[in-house]
């Protein structure tokens, strides 16, 4: 430690809960904890640091956007806070169904750090406090407090790390490194000790990020113009569309080409990432643009989009091309793409590695196993991104409020949420590189639509006291909405009128040569709801985000059915509990590789434990019947 004994005291304001980091994920445990009527701390290494995007600035893309729905459903704050600081907005994958749509906006970075900012010290039970967490205290496997840098104790029954790429970081492009966190912000170099000596498990992990160039430098005739949705779809389902409609800033594409790859090819010797100067492994999903050149060797370009970082500065982040280059090789290759051959950069890109968890250590609550009070949310969980960030975030904040009120934790299963998916991912299967969540990671994603999130987990949040009453009977009467429209479609006749014909001819649709229900109608690809609107005579005058459910529904019934069927079975498994205290090493037709990973993972369920890496089929079997022997 830094300080002698004797200047440690402790302080007296005393705390229920304390947060370790003010990411994405500190902000929604800090708030869910203080919500729920917890004395809260929150430090941080920086208050500036607050909500920081130190990456790429926007909220939501391609499952993401899950993500914020579903957090914004259960009583967080992301979603809110986007919706006032946006700048531009588009729905990805829109040519796809439903289950992939996925809202993503650009954001004012400063100004969405600002408003969290502003959001969390106005809240009710929650101090900020800038200083550096060096030390989780605990007797007898049950947290007790932390103590700070300076030497203050402060004692508390529950703690949530949300440390993200600060633990012991370093930022490194190519011969320099430093030892400071993202942004050149301070690191945090002393917790891991501490964690370790608790018998936590650490991993060493690396993340990138492009440089930040100046606007008034770039061409944007050389580059294609990507504007926002014309009609803005906000992330709450508290904010009211129709206040939201602004006037959107642009975001630009452009190319890498063969020059481009020559001269990374011609350095990469000087590239910390195949040096072995760096150490961690890095995220396959959002690989360096050095990575990019060797792994796609056949790709002649790559994508390269040039985006705002806010409407009060004129740097923009070059997307698409991360890097660790040294600031020459950077220079060279950023001027080697059309429209920036006179690019001036404002900070370079590199790449940093940080100190993170293996999750496995923890229960799907996000608390860990061995030690009764820890809970771990964001980044320090091995993730990347920060929606995964708050989701976890959120998650750790209500469960440790939880475990205070003598209340079982949250778990959100795989067919609730893609929040369920995210963590149970992360608990169960080993992470060897940062995880990013995918839309194909979610096996029941038709179930799991951004637009029904309210649908899925608000019930969930007003049960847990953070989504208040207003908002939980406006769920219930969305849901009325809903349920009557759906059987009265299913129930109104379309004869073969000449109106029906005509409509069906104008959108290319068989017509009728008997009568039939607007239902089956709906159900024709190329129709839907809205445009069957001018021969449904009873049509009521709906919200949109009705009519969208009750369209998604219908069209898609025979798939959502299907897919509730296999729910069903998921449910099974994952209702037979396996007993705390059971020891797999007595089972003797467990093959060996299996009582390893269970008994080092320890399953709540069969369900869990049918998804653990190295444990098969006929390892699930025996242990079934083990059970039943039980």
């Amino acid at each position: 430690m830094k300080y002698s004994a004797n200047s440690v005291w402790e302080n007296k304001d005393g705390y229920d809960i304390a947060i370790v980091g003010a990411g994405h994920a500190g902000c929604e445990a800090a708030l869910a904890a203080a919500r729920l009527g917890f004395r809260t701390v929150m430090f941080t290494v920086s208050v500036d640091s607050i909500a920081l995007m130190p990456c790429n600035p926007n909220i939501g893309g391609s499952s993401k956007g899950h993500l914020v729905k579903e957090i914004d459903a259960l009583g967080g704050e992301m979603g809110k806070v986007i919706d006032q600081t946006f700048i531009q907005s588009k729905m990805l994958n829109q040519s796809k169904g439903p289950a992939v749509h996925s809202l993503r906006a650009q954001a004012d970075k400063a100004n969405y750090s600002r408003t969290m900012r502003q959001v969390l010290q106005n809240q009710e039970n929650l101090d900020i406090r800038q200083m550096e967490v060096t030390d989780i205290l605990a007797e007898d496997g049950k947290v007790t407090g932390v103590q700070t840098y300076s030497g203050a104790i402060y004692p508390c029954r529950a703690v949530v790390l949300c440390t993200g790429t600060y633990l012991k970081a370093r930022c490194i492009y190519g011969d320099i490194s430093m030892q400071t966190g993202p942004n050149g912000l301070q690191a945090a170099n002393y917790l891991t000790d501490s964690l370790k000596s608790l018998g936590i498990k650490m991993y060493r992990f690396k993340t990138g990020t492009p440089a930040r160039i100046d606007k008034n430098s770039i061409d944007f005739s050389k580059m294609e113009e990507q504007k926002g949705d014309e009609r803005i779809v906000p992330f709450s389902f508290t904010t009211d569309p129709d206040e939201i409609q602004i006037d959107q800033v642009s975001c630009w594409l452009t190319y890498t080409n063969e020059k481009t790859h020559e001269i990374i090819r011609n350095n990469l010797d000087r590239s910390p990432l195949f040096s072995g100067m760096i150490e961690g492994t890095g995220p396959r999903y959002c690989p360096s643009i050095e990575d990019k050149v060797v792994k796609f060797a056949d790709k002649n370009r790559h994508q390269v989009f040039i985006e705002p970082e806010g409407l009060d500065t004129t740097e923009m982040y070059v997307g698409g091309m991360s890097s660790s280059l040294p600031e020459d090789v950077q220079y060279a290759m950023y001027r080697s793409v059309p429209g920036l051959e006179n690019v001036k950069i404002v900070r370079n890109a590199y790449a940093i590695e940080y100190d993170c968890i293996d999750a496995r250590q923890l229960k799907s609550t996000l608390e860990f196993k061995n030690i009764e009070g820890l809970f771990s949310g964001g980044q320090f969980n091995g993730s990347s991104g920060y929606e995964e960030a708050a989701a976890q975030g959120l998650v750790a904040g209500i469960n440790a409020a939880r475990k205070l009120q003598g209340k079982d934790g949250i778990v959100i299963d795989r067919s609730e949420g893609y929040i369920g998916v995210l963590i149970d991912d992360l608990v169960t299967k080993e992470s060897r590189e940062p995880y990013r969540m995918m839309t194909s990671r979610a096996e029941y994603r038709l179930l799991l639509r951004q637009d029904n999130a309210d649908l899925r987990l608000t019930k969930l949040g007003y049960e847990i006291g953070l989504i208040d009453e207003k908002r939980y009977q406006r769920l219930l009467e969305k849901e009325k909405m809903i349920a009557a429209e759906i059987k009265r479609v299913e129930h109104t006749n379309i004869g073969t009128s000449q109106e029906v014909q005509d409509l069906l001819e104008s959108c290319h649709s068989t017509p009728l040569t008997s009568g039939i229900t607007l239902a089956e109608l709906i159900r024709r690809p190329e129709l839907s709801y809205e445009i069957l609107a001018p021969i449904d005579r009873q049509r009521k005058n709906l919200p949109y985000d009705v009519i969208e459910q009750v369209n998604i529904n219908i069209k898609y019934d025979g798939y959502i059915k299907r897919q509730q069927r296999q729910v069903e079975q998921f449910k099974k498994l994952e209702k037979k509990l396996i007993p705390a205290d059971i020891d797999y090493n007595e089972i003797q037709s467990l093959r060996i590789e299996a009582k390893q990973k269970l008994t080092e993972i320890k399953p709540a369920s069969i369900g869990q434990a049918s998804r653990i890496s190295g444990v098969s089929p006929a390892d699930i079997s025996v242990l079934l019947v083990y059970l039943e022997s039980r």
